[in-house]
């Protein structure tokens, strides 16, 4: 018999969560205007809104903040995961930021100009935003796969090589700043990019002199699908394949609080040393002095081993084994989802789930309100809402897919609550067809409106 697979961690310490009814939900939801960003997290049952920040640190992390040194210049802190990130990632110069999108605003200061063209596949939404904030257009050239829902494709988050050439062909040089490569490719349904892509990505961009940048939120659990799934690469270590996959390309920008394994922090990582002068000056300006860029000496000593936790096989196992054991689930009962299932998150196709409400009326934002109602559990929407309006023409734009994400949180929940989860949304689609009519708007941000967005029941 085949021994199942095992976390690699003993509890060492629990957090109580609260029950509530569904007629206090109905009310909490309510007031927060019926988005689950407001919602207290006091008054949320099992919170998979995101994997951002929300998972638990290791003893060695804990022991790491005990020793955290906070001078304010060239702590041994910062040294500690100037060593680490150059170990894993193999880039030459490193600057830290407090958090992913930080880091995306230091950078893209210093190369996105108004009038830009930043291709890649499925831009994350803070990504795109900050294209957007300064007038540039984020081109999307994900392969058709990625689009469908029940097609079953190892590397859904590939690049399409002809999408990107037509990209590169149709605008001058000087107008495409870089590539962006997500990895894994979050907005796609946190599918992975295969070591093959990202070659034949990296020489199509040497062809015609464009850098290659990676939004390396989850690079682990990318090289982890690479291990499972690429011929050759079975008999290599994380590590091995985290070095190759950053080979290819001219500098990173990452949110720790993926696959850093932290609460708090990000980073940049570059080869030119042009590029990291000037991405040094908007770090001061924006995130603080070079040696520690808005994170505590105890953070980045806990982002080191973070760093090298995360690219261990037996923890990657676990955490992806957590995620299909959901959707696994969830297929059993019927329950439309992406497939295969992802790295991080379980995505629900809401075009399959409930039909009859008009995507006018958001019905992804929709079914993530019912998930709250009918079990306290707490997603988000990945569809319209979060696609936002087209920056010139400030219509909505409506996406291929309209999804319900169901991000886990590292090392923090039990099975049993993935059962729980599993469970609810089987009575929500059992009863699926009372669902007709959705939510309209009452008041929006100009710009990622996701966050802050109102709603009331139609």
């Amino acid at each position: 018999m085949e021994l199942p697979y095992s976390e690699p961690y003993k509890i060492k310490m629990v957090e109580s969560i609260k029950r509530s009814t569904k007629e206090q939900r109905l009310k909490w939801i309510k007031k927060a205007n019926y988005n689950l960003f407001n919602l207290s997290s006091e008054n949320v049952f099992v919170d998979l809104l995101t994997d951002s920040g929300t998972g638990a640190m290791s003893d060695k992390q804990w022991a790491e903040m005990m020793i955290g040194d906070e001078s304010y210049a060239g702590s041994s802190s910062f040294l500690k995961l100037k060593k680490t990130v150059k170990k894993i990632t193999g880039f030459k110069y490193f600057l830290p930021t407090h958090q992913g999108r930080a880091a995306e605003n230091v950078l893209f200061s210093a190369l996105v100009k108004e009038g830009d063209f930043v291709p890649g596949n499925s831009h994350f939404d803070t990504t795109k935003g900050h294209i957007e904030f300064r007038k540039a257009t984020a081109v999307d050239c994900t392969i058709d796969e990625a689009f469908d829902t029940s097609i079953i494709h190892p590397f859904k988050g590939n690049v399409d090589l002809s999408k990107l050439e037509d990209v590169f062909k149709s605008h001058p040089k000087e107008k495409i700043p870089f590539v962006i490569l997500t990895i894994t490719c979050n907005s796609a349904g946190g599918q992975p990019v295969s070591v093959k892509n990202t070659r034949e990505v990296s020489e199509l961009c040497k062809q015609y002199g464009i850098p290659l940048y990676f939004d390396a939120a989850r690079y682990a659990e990318n090289a982890y699908f690479i291990k499972k799934r690429e011929a050759g690469y079975e008999n290599k270590t994380i590590k091995e394949i985290v070095k190759e996959v950053f080979s290819y390309g001219d500098g990173m920008t990452i949110s720790a609080k993926k696959d850093g394994l932290v609460n708090m922090g990000g980073f940049i990582a570059l080869n030119n040393k042009a590029v990291f002068k000037q991405a040094t000056v908007f770090n001061i300006m924006y995130e603080g002095f070079i040696t520690y860029g808005g994170m505590n000496g105890r953070d980045m000593g806990a982002l080191a081993v973070g760093l090298d936790e995360a690219t261990e096989f037996n923890y990657l196992e676990s955490r992806v084994e957590q995620i299909a054991h959901l959707g696994k689930k969830l297929v059993e009962y019927g329950v439309p989802v992406l497939q295969p299932f992802g790295g991080h998150a379980i995505f629900l196709d809401a075009n399959k789930f409930v039909p009859k409400i008009p995507r006018e009326e958001y019905r992804a934002q929709a079914l993530a309100i019912e998930l709250y109602i009918v079990g306290g559990i707490r997603g988000v929407e990945i569809g319209t809402v979060l696609a936002d309006r087209d920056p010139f023409t400030r219509k909505n734009r409506f996406p291929d897919l309209e999804m319900v994400r169901l991000a886990v949180p590292r090392r923090t929940y039990t099975n049993n609550h993935m059962d729980y989860v599993a469970a609810c949304l089987k009575n929500i689609f059992d009863t699926r067809e009372e669902a007709k009519s959705g939510y309209e708007i009452t008041d929006e941000a100009p710009i990622m409106r996701h966050f802050t967005v109102k709603f009331k029941k139609i």
